[in-house]
């Protein structure tokens, strides 16, 4: 190889690497800064192909998505001095590049050390100002609100930040109480339960008894009912006999001393005893019966 196409080589690879370093690309989703000497000379960068001086100049490039920060489990006490272990998470975005870059140098574990330690002392003094209930209740909505708030204004005049939410994900109460409360818990529980166990007792003995009182009711109408037949069937067998009577008195009187005979004498051990003239046997003397 010539020394002409030697150095022809090596000025294109120059240009190139020049080419490289005066380029740069910043997208939609990222927010960055241009350095010159570790000075910033060019803040908040547009989206877009940008050129630089190569060698001098430096870009730093950060996320400009919304960021997600869990802010560790931290024990605090509420108004009534009750203790809780409380769970919280921070959404926060980078608003002023500038500002970011000069009090974190880019480090997103400088803002994550300082979002926690000012989401600390907050969640501490509005805990501290609210009662167990309170904090359970629908007053946590306000409280994370007025929360959220005052992290925004400090986070941008600080950090150049801003907090889009402050939520707490959970409360939970502390190891060394949990178990006192179950315990107090499952005890009251246990009333409720014997409560509901005694009326329903005391309403089980009033259903029976009502049904005791429906059942009496139900077969003494029956009675009556069964009574009240029982008369009007007799009432009718007897104007039955009666008419049959009124029509052959004769053969009435015939057919009864035959159904006495056969009710009288249907077994060899029966006895009576009775006068020989008695009126039981006239049909036995005389089929005319007189």
């Amino acid at each position: 190889m010539s020394s002409k196409v030697m150095s022809a080589v090596i000025v294109l690879g120059l240009v190139f690497l020049v080419l490289v370093n005066s380029l740069y690309m910043v997208t939609e989703r990222e927010r960055g800064v241009q350095l010159r000497f570790g000075q910033i000379t060019h803040a908040d960068i547009k989206p877009g192909l940008h050129i630089k001086v190569p060698f001098i100049d430096n870009v730093k490039i950060f996320d400009g998505r919304l960021q997600s920060l869990d802010v560790p489990q931290a024990r605090f006490l509420t108004l009534e001095q009750k203790a809780v272990v409380v769970d919280a998470y921070i959404k926060w975005q980078i608003q002023d590049v500038e500002k970011f870059y000069k009090a974190t140098n880019g480090e997103l574990y400088r803002v994550s050390q300082l979002l926690t330690q000012r989401a600390d002392s907050r969640l501490r003094n509005s805990f501290g100002g609210l009662t167990l209930n309170e904090v359970v209740s629908g007053r946590r909505d306000q409280m994370m609100e007025d929360i959220t708030s005052n992290l925004n204004s400090v986070a941008l005049k600080e950090l150049g930040v801003s907090v889009k939410d402050a939520r707490v994900k959970k409360i939970d109460l502390p190891e060394d109480v949990s178990d006192s409360v179950f315990q107090r818990m499952a005890s009251e529980r246990e009333k409720e339960a014997q409560e509901y166990r005694s009326k329903g007792k005391e309403m089980g003995k009033a259903i029976r008894a009502n049904a005791e009182r429906e059942r009496r009711v139900i077969l003494a109408e029956a009675y009556r009912k069964s009574e009240i037949l029982r008369g009007e069937g007799d009432a009718e067998s007897a104007s039955i006999y009666a008419s049959a009577y009124q029509k052959d008195s004769e053969f009435y009187s015939f057919y009864r001393s035959l159904q006495a005979y056969r009710n009288s004498f249907n077994s060899a051990s029966d006895v009576m005893l009775l006068e020989p003239d008695s009126d039981f046997f006239k049909y036995l003397k005389e089929p005319s019966g007189k």
